[in-house]
């Protein structure tokens, strides 16, 4: 073992007797350094398990959809006057799409009393005395399956004949069978929406949205035309358009172009409508996350400054303790490099042991969430771990740095003669 080898090892076992000699003063001047770790592991944890599962929704949209509303999907912000004041997409704008648009395989529609920028209001459904008060109730074509990336669980869903003749069927989402048929077939049963009854042909399975369960498992589905006969002036259209295989990009530009002149845009002004992907969302979301990280690695930030700041304190107060010990040691041929070791070491393995025990805390605390809340996933990455213990070491570093230097600099005839 070398000099220097050995020199470090001595400093480091001075240190950790130092710890358990004042553990509970120790404890105190890196709660900062722990709770600043904590947090950094727990908010990693948590945006790892999201981005995951983000990525996860995406691919279960399916990378062939486009969405195109009269507001941009996946952007919420104040609706400007204009935004308030577009006029929606038309049955007829989603025909003109799939005879127009050569890149598009399929066309469906969607129509809502009242979509809004938060969604879809919610709508009371009744089944033998069962009230369900957050019910989605709209009418959609009867190719809806082909561009909605969802298959049933039971039944059948409408066929033209029901479109034709306007027919009172409905096919209701999975959240909406739990409901309402716990213990019994739903096929066959009536349900009533809004004053009106509908038959339940078919059952969609359980579809998972960007963040848990998805809003639209609590969907009642009935055929467009039908919609139409009890809603005359319902007028929000959605439209769900499938882009033929490796051509979303071709498609997206036709729908565009399509729609803007349709619309009447002018070349200079921007869309008066919007057109997602699951992509797109999925980027919406992430730029979310990434405020939110950027937020709490700030406060995590200052609970680590406030934990420097003390472990600074703790270390001038040794430094004055010691002055003796530092000067006997220097008497017997200790050097400047020793003592600023012995010092910086004792304050880097002070926060490594504050960052380790944040590092834990903060994987307890994934763990709990992750068991309390199945919905919000949460996963520590290893690079969080490592990342974690480099900054609580570093911080012991910097705030050490001074503190080990004066001691370095005690001149030892007058360390010796301190009382």
């Amino acid at each position: 073992m070398s000099v220097y080898s050995q020199n470090i090892r001595e400093n480091l076992l001075l240190a950790l007797d130092t710890l358990r000699t004042h553990k509970f003063r120790s404890f105190l001047t890196v709660l900062g350094v722990l709770i600043g770790t904590m947090t950094v592991i727990a908010v990693a944890s948590i945006i790892t398990g999201l981005d995951s599962k983000l990525v996860s929704a995406a691919e279960q949209f399916g990378t062939r959809v486009l969405w195109v509303y009269k507001l941009q999907i996946g952007q919420p912000h104040r609706l400007t006057r204009e935004e308030r004041l577009r006029k929606p997409l038309t049955y007829d704008d989603a025909m003109a799409i799939r005879q127009q648009c050569p890149d598009v395989e399929a066309v469906s529609v969607a129509i809502f009393a009242n979509l809004g920028q938060f969604g879809l209001q919610p709508t009371t459904a009744k089944y033998k005395g069962k009230d369900m008060l957050d019910a989605q109730f709209m009418g959609v074509t009867a190719n809806y399956l082909q561009t909605a990336t969802v298959s049933l669980a039971d039944g059948r869903f409408f066929s033209q004949a029901d479109e034709l003749h306007r027919r009172d069927v409905a096919v209701i989402a999975a959240t909406v069978r739990d409901r309402f048929f716990e213990h019994e077939d739903p096929v066959g049963k009536s349900i009533e929406v809004n004053g009106h009854t509908f038959e339940v042909v078919g059952v969609l399975d359980k579809f998972k949205g960007f963040i848990g369960d998805n809003p639209d498992d609590r969907d009642i589905m009935i055929p467009y035309s039908t919609y139409k006969k009890y809603y005359p002036d319902a007028k929000d259209n959605f439209l769900n358009v499938l882009a033929r295989e490796g051509r979303l990009d071709q498609a997206m530009d036709e729908v565009r172009g399509l729609l803007r002149r349709r619309r009447h845009v002018k070349p200079s002004e921007p869309d008066n409508f919007g057109i997602a992907t699951a992509e797109s969302v999925v980027n919406n979301f992430r730029q979310i996350l990434g405020t939110v990280a950027l937020v709490m690695v700030v406060i995590s930030s200052i609970g680590l400054l406030v934990g420097g700041i003390g472990v600074m304190n703790i270390m001038l107060v040794s430094v004055t303790e010691r002055t003796r010990e530092i000067g006997v040691r220097k008497a017997i041929g200790a050097r400047r490099s020793d003592i600023k070791w012995q010092f910086l070491l004792e304050a880097m393995t002070l926060t490594g042991a504050g960052g380790t025990l944040g590092i834990i805390l903060g994987w307890l605390l994934s763990f709990t969430i992750r068991h309390i809340i199945p919905s919000v996933p949460s996963t520590v990455p290893l690079w969080s771990i490592a990342a974690g213990f480099v900054v609580a070491v570093s911080v012991g570093l910097f705030f050490g740095l001074w503190p080990a230097l004066k001691a370095a600099r005690l001149d030892p005839i007058v360390a010796l003669r301190y009382e």
